[in-house]
C-alpha cells in the first residue's frame, strides 16, 4: 500500500494483540493474517490512527465458519459410520472453500472501500467513541501478550520479566536494546544449565 512504515507498526501491533489468542477445540479466535490487512487498510487509506484503526480490523469470519459448519459435522460422523474418508474430505474441503472465498471478500472490500468507510466512521462515531476505540487499541498489545505470559510465565523467570519493564518504563530503552539483553539472558541461562546438567551427570558417573 505504499506505507511500509506503518505496515509494519500495524502489523506488529496486530500480531502481538494475537499473540496469546489460541485455538482451543472449536472456539476459535479471529483470524490474525485478516485482522491484520484490514487494520493497515484502514491506517492507510483512511488516515485513522493506528490504535483506532486495531480494534476496528478484528473480525470474525472464522468464528461464523465455524458455527455455520457445526451441524454439518453430522455429515462426518455418518461418512466415519460408513467408512467413508471421502465424504470427511469433503465437508472439510467445502470448509476450506468457503472462508478462503471469506477472506478474499473481506480483504477486497477493505481494499475497494477502505477510505470510503473510513470517512463513514470518522463522521458517525463521536469523538468520546474514537477516545474509547483508541484506549483499547493501545491495551490490546499489552491484553494479547498477558494471555500469553498466563500459559508460559515461569515464577523462576519471572524476574526477567520485572526487569524489562523497569528498563522500558523508566530507563528509556528502545524495545531492540531489550530484545538484545533477554538474549543474552536467555544464552547465560543455557550454558549455565548446560554446566551444571554436565557437572552433576560426570559426579554420578565417578560415582558408579
Amino acid at each position: 500500500m505504499g506505507d511500509l512504515q506503518t505496515g509494519l507498526i500495524v502489523g506488529g501491533s496486530y500480531e502481538l494483540m494475537m499473540i496469546g489468542a489460541m485455538p482451543v477445540g472449536g472456539a476459535q479466535p479471529p483470524n490474525a493474517v485478516i485482522g491484520g490487512i484490514m487494520a493497515t487498510v484502514f491506517a492507510v487509506q483512511s488516515g485513522l490512527d493506528v490504535a483506532a484503526a486495531l480494534p476496528l480490523a478484528i473480525q470474525y469470519a472464522v468464528t461464523l465458519l465455524f458455527t455455520v459448519m457445526s451441524p454439518l459435522m453430522g455429515l462426518c460422523d455418518k461418512a466415519a459410520e460408513e467408512a467413508n474418508p471421502a465424504g470427511i474430505d469433503k465437508v472439510n474441503y467445502m470448509a476450506m472453500g468457503i472462508l478462503a472465498v471469506l477472506f478474499a471478500l473481506i480483504v477486497l472490500a477493505g481494499l475497494l472501500s477502505g477510505q470510503a468507510i473510513g470517512e463513514t466512521l470518522t463522521k458517525v462515531l463521536t469523538a468520546q467513541v474514537w477516545a474509547g476505540l483508541t484506549a483499547a487499541g493501545k491495551m490490546m498489545p499489552a491484553l494479547g501478550f498477558a494471555m500469553l505470559l498466563k500459559v508460559m510465565l515461569s515464577k523462576e523467570y519471572a524476574i526477567f520479566m520485572v526487569l524489562g519493564f523497569v528498563l522500558v518504563a523508566y530507563g528509556k530503552l528502545p524495545l531492540l536494546a531489550i530484545a538484545m539483553v533477554g538474549i543474552a539472558a536467555a544464552v547465560y541461562d543455557f550454558h549455565v544449565s548446560m554446566k551444571t546438567k554436565n557437572n552433576t551427570g560426570g559426579g554420578m558417573t565417578d560415582c558408579i
